[in-house]
């Protein structure tokens, strides 16, 4: 498919978006193990979560879907049935991931497979960690899906996580649900920490004592009904027109503010973003609330060490930014963009140049100088939704109407982009 965004005049109103991708992927695997019903709101519409949901019904759970409600009929922790045939994962790293980690825990083998960028992605630091706790692999040049998991009896183990990753952690953890005793998982850094709060919403015995998570083998977890936030990570490209479009003013309703989410915000912010959150509330363990951005130069900045890890998904789009601002951008320590669902520091940089847009390449990030003229351009998102999405907000700075190749990229995480974006910015492009 291909798009065209026309260059915007102003963004304006109240934007609603879909529920938060690493929250629905969570919520969706544990409800599988939990006992009884769990009924969540507002899950993500993003094809990524519903591979998730449709690998839960290949294990013998019951899910109902009606819009965003999800409903979904727990069985226990021993509840999943061997599947009849390969579990699809599509194009969702977070469901090989973290599945690999409750996949391990179970009395069957299993094999789980992806499109074509997902067996390029390396399971090896899943695949580690969950070989330490007993689990076995069979995998392509033994660190490619698709991945052959032969589960089994876990035991649990104290592990230090060698880089930040809130898939691994995760998955870790989710071994740990089905082995007696204590797991322990030390982090470098902070992740998101999604998966604790959801696992104690649901029942488990889990304690964080700063960077150390602590859980308790074999808990009963208990269906819930739940609520997801609004996925901040889409939001980003949002914030980001809203600074970019001059007289735009634009509201982001009951988006996630996790603080182990708050980089992006933080980031913004420190850079001269008026940006403000206008309510919070806690639901489900989650903080929500409302996000107001309004039209204004940004200084730029330099995204390195911590930083980088914690913004890794929203670079491309920060990178865009960084074009218009008005000292640029510097990225450093960011290598893990090169092992996405595309090498996203080669295609930034190949949109950037389609554009005219100057962009120094370095092996682990980009250098950007600031105040650059944004010229139409015929983009390519080369299959990766981000991509798609970062360079649609390029195009609304454009000087004429751009396209966007492979445009349906867009859906793996959020179907609805292409109309929210044409209703802020008053236009049917």
């Amino acid at each position: 498919m291909q798009q065209t965004v026309r260059p915007a005049g102003r963004l304006l109103g109240s934007v609603a978006l879909p529920g938060d991708k690493s929250i629905s992927h969570r919520y969706g695997m544990i409800a599988s193990l939990a006992e009884g019903v769990s009924k969540i709101q507002n899950y993500s519409t993003g094809a990524d979560c519903h591979s998730t949901l449709g690998c839960v019904q290949s294990l013998g759970i019951e899910v109902e879907k009606e819009g965003t409600s999800v409903t979904i009929h727990g069985r226990g922790l021993r509840g999943w049935r061997s599947p009849s045939s390969d579990l699809d994962a599509g194009n969702s790293g977070s469901t090989i991931r973290m599945m690999a980690g409750l996949l391990a825990g179970q009395p069957f083998t299993s094999r789980v497979f992806g499109d074509e960028s997902l067996s390029r992605r390396p399971m090896a630091r899943v695949m580690k960690p969950l070989t330490q706790m007993g689990a076995r692999f069979e995998a392509r040049e033994d660190q490619f899906p698709p991945l052959t998991i032969h589960g089994g009896e876990l035991h649990p183990i104290d592990y230090t996580l060698p880089v930040a990753s809130a898939q691994v952690k995760t998955c870790v953890l989710f071994g740990g649900l089905f082995a007696e005793g204590q797991t322990i998982v030390r982090e470098p850094v902070r992740s998101r920490d999604h998966t604790e709060i959801a696992l104690r919403e649901f029942g488990a015995d889990l304690k964080v004592i700063q960077r150390v998570i602590t859980l308790e083998g074999r808990p009963t977890l208990t269906g819930r009904e739940l609520i997801v936030p609004s996925d901040l990570s889409s939001a980003a490209f949002f914030l980001v027109a809203g600074l970019l479009i001059p007289e735009s003013h634009l509201i982001i309703r009951n988006v996630g503010l996790n603080p182990t989410r708050s980089a992006l915000l933080d980031f913004l912010m420190g850079a001269g973003a008026p940006i403000k959150v206008l309510k919070i509330e806690s639901v489900n363990g989650e903080l929500i609330g409302d996000i107001e951005v309004k039209h204004a130069p940004v200084r730029g900045g330099v995204i390195e060490k911590d930083m980088a890890a914690a913004l890794i998904d929203e670079i491309p789009v920060l990178a865009v930014l960084g074009a218009a601002s008005e000292e640029g951008l510097v990225i450093r320590d960011a290598q893990e963009l090169r092992i996405k669902e595309t090498d996203r520091i080669a295609t930034v940089a190949d949109n950037f140049k389609r554009m005219g847009i100057e962009i120094e390449v370095t092996p682990d990030g980009m250098r950007i100088p600031g105040k650059q003229k944004f010229r139409a351009a015929a983009f390519d998102s080369f299959g990766d939704h981000r991509i798609a999405m970062a360079f649609a907000v390029a195009g609304l700075r454009g000087d004429g109407p751009s396209t966007i190749d492979n445009a349906d990229a867009a859906s793996v995480s959020f179907p609805e982009f292409w109309n929210i974006l044409d209703q802020a910015a008053g236009s049917n492009a």
